[in-house]
């Protein structure tokens, strides 16, 4: 199991992190996710390889911007 890391602009509370997480969830492969506001951050890990651009997406359909950390 891999996981990516990803820095998110524009989360400010749990509301924001469950609209984040039922996206993200919806991707085949995903196994886990965690998604902190606190810190910006969400990590995904992913049974096999985990479609950057589909977490992108789905990032972007609940209403933030996120860019794969480094």
């Amino acid at each position: 199991m891999a996981t990516t890391e990803y820095q998110v602009t524009g989360m400010t509370c749990s509301h924001c992190e469950l609209s984040i997480r039922e996206e993200v969830e919806q991707i085949a492969g995903v196994s886990d996710i965690d998604v902190s506001a606190a810190s910006g951050t969400l990590a995904v890990s992913a049974d096999g390889t985990l479609d950057d651009a589909a977490v992108l997406a789905a990032v972007e359909e609940a209403g933030y911007t996120a860019v794969r950390s480094s």
